[in-house]
């Protein structure tokens, strides 16, 4: 019995452990340096000798390799994808702003300053009752109805916190809370309010103050007193 234990050392009764035999565990170390060297080598471009490895090793660096050019692959194709929306969003922000006439074929009268004795907030811009009238830039419209002495009125904020009132309309063709677009249609000329014929009242505030718009507009590429407007304005707002 004494010498059957001798001959083998590694067995026991009871709880017994069977060790792993030495070619299973030089198999396994052998398994994992080639599959790290191999990840290493794919790394640097070159792959380990096909006649050293089993080919379940060269299996696993196959699947490797496949992984990691999968990897490459995706991070490309998000680089691009965040380049081209760097690229849009700068186009965007480039793109000049588009400043309009109000109307067309109109009489220029009564300009911005002292009339009969007090402060003539805007201008009038004397038209055929009816007349389609346009937003001279994009902005929100804040108010459509009647508003006091306006009669029916339109006011558009724009994205810089400027503000264009529109009075006098004899219709209206926006709501409140609508977003319009240079040269979308807000309404009519009318007579409607404190009006002593037909015709567009135009004012522009900034900072809740009213500014003559003649100037204003002229910075932005529109004379309104030569009726010319430039449909692209390079000119920022002051």
């Amino acid at each position: 019995m004494r010498q059957r234990l001798l001959d083998e050392p590694d067995r026991y009764r009871g709880r017994r452990r069977v060790p792993t035999p030495p070619r299973s565990r030089y198999a396994a170390v052998v398994t994992s340096a080639f599959v790290g060297a191999g990840i290493v080598a794919l790394g640097a471009g070159a792959m380990p000798d096909a006649k050293s490895v089993s080919p379940s090793v060269l299996d696993e660096l196959r699947q490797a390799s496949i992984s990691s050019q999968d990897l490459a692959d995706r991070a490309g194709a998000d680089e691009r994808a965040s380049r081209d929306t760097t690229r849009m969003a700068a186009d965007e922000a480039a793109e000049p702003e588009v400043w309009l006439l109000p109307l067309q074929g109109y009489d220029f009268k009564s300009p911005y300053g002292m009339r009969w004795g007090k402060l003539h907030t805007g201008i009038d811009l004397v038209a055929p009752e009816g007349t389609p009238y346009v937003a001279i830039h994009d902005g929100t419209v804040t108010r459509a109805g009647w508003y006091g002495g306006y009669g029916n009125t339109v006011i558009v904020r724009h994205a810089d916190g400027s503000e264009a009132i529109y009075g006098h309309s004899s219709a209206l063709s926006v709501k409140e809370g609508q977003q319009v677009k240079a040269g979308d249609q807000l309404g009519l000329v009318g007579n409607t309010g404190h009006s002593y014929g037909a015709h567009l009242h135009l004012e522009v505030h900034v900072k809740g103050e009213p500014l003559d718009p003649v100037p204003w507009l002229q910075e932005r590429g529109v004379d309104i007193k030569l009726q010319v407007e430039a449909l692209y304005s390079d000119v920022s707002a002051s």
